[in-house]
């Protein structure tokens, strides 16, 4: 008897799966933040509460400097973009003239190919 086609990849699949399925329940593990402290580890209220206010203060200054850097990012993003704008302007000008340019010469060129082949005759 031949086994269906979908169980014969079955084995390969959770030879593929098992590594997965073992990591995601593997126990989370933290990342530590660099510039954080552990709080947990004091034992006394005041010097915790310390411990998370300097670390509420040190988050507060990664967020401004975060907050300036994208800022300052799109500022530039803004600034590129209006360049970009400019350039596109310009070269829509110079695709105007230059169309209108060639239509000139087209219209020139074409009673001198008109009076071309009546003067052969």
């Amino acid at each position: 008897m031949v086994a269906p086609r979908a169980l014969r990849r079955l084995p390969g699949q959770l030879f593929l799966a098992g590594p997965l399925l073992l990591a995601l329940s593997a126990p989370a593990v933290t990342q530590d933040i660099r510039g954080l402290e552990v709080c947990t580890a004091e034992k006394q209220m005041e010097r915790r509460t310390g411990c998370l206010q300097a670390n509420i203060e040190y988050l507060q200054q990664a967020l401004a400097k975060l907050s300036r850097e994208t800022q300052d990012k799109i500022a530039a993003a803004g600034r590129d973009l209006a360049t970009a704008r400019a350039e596109i302007a310009t070269l829509r000008s110079a695709l105007a003239k230059l169309s209108g340019d060639l239509a000139e010469l087209k219209a020139k060129a074409e009673p001198k190919a008109k009076a071309e082949p009546a003067g052969k005759k």
